[in-house]
């Protein structure tokens, strides 16, 4: 989903940063920020997946607009919360900057292994299709509105756009952190959706395994985007870890 806006801060106090995934938006925060806004400074960069020059399409170089978006709001000490390919920037960002996270919260995060959509992704010009592919990405699809897959469809019937995307997809696959999840070091709390498709339940047990001050939390009837499909639940997990 595009969105026009750079980024969305909301709050005052100790920061909370959301990075969303590969088809994401702000808005899939909305529930986090309305929530935690009232005790913390929740900010939500636009990671311009998109925007930026296929050159420059990798997970290197939107880790690094990252790291510079986080030094242009002076941000330390924070809380960093990533979903599907946003969990994967958030990993490596946290590897590189260490004494800059203090707690990480990953969501059907890449980094390991996904079936972003599968070998055949994407069928451009097949509206049909792309629309039930995004419906996979979700328990009950019913949340999901004709904007958002039209915007989806929108994107990949863009050449520029869709290749991007594809270039990152690629990217992330190739970027696998197994052996370097082990110099994480702060509290991370993984939150995962039970019937997550791209992301599946034995992903989230693996980030468990290798990532030294773990805990694991499965969301029953959920897939890859909690924080949109079960956003209650979602909340009340995540909140004693951040307010802990």
């Amino acid at each position: 989903m595009i969105d026009n806006n750079t980024y969305i801060e909301k709050g005052k106090g100790e920061p909370i940063v959301l990075l969303h995934g590969l088809f994401g938006a702000l808005s899939n925060w909305s529930s986090v920020i309305s929530t935690f806004s009232k005790t913390h400074r929740v900010i939500i960069p636009k990671i311009p997946l998109t925007e930026i020059d296929v050159k420059e399409a990798n997970l290197e170089s939107l880790t690094d607009y990252i790291k510079k978006f986080i030094n242009n709001m002076k941000l330390n000490k924070f809380i960093l919360i990533g979903n599907s390919l946003g969990g994967h920037i958030g990993l490596i960002y946290s590897l590189l900057n260490p004494n800059k996270v203090k707690k990480l919260i990953l969501t059907g995060s890449s980094g390991l292994y996904e079936n972003s959509f599968g070998g055949s992704f994407p069928k451009r010009g097949d509206y049909n299709y792309i629309n039930d592919r995004v419906n996979h990405t979700f328990y009950n699809p019913d949340i999901l509105t004709k904007k958002y897959i039209d915007e989806i469809f929108s994107t990949l019937n863009d050449n520029a756009k869709c290749l991007n995307i594809i270039t990152i997809a690629r990217s992330a696959q190739r970027n696998n952190l197994a052996k370097k999840l082990y110099k994480i070091k702060c509290p991370t709390l993984l939150v995962w959706g039970l019937n997550d498709t791209i992301t599946p339940p034995s992903v989230a047990h693996q980030f468990n395994k290798l990532i030294p001050k773990s805990k694991l939390v499965f969301i029953d009837k959920c897939c890859h985007a909690p924080m949109m499909e079960s956003p209650s639940k979602f909340n009340n997990i995540i909140e004693p870890f951040i307010y802990s």
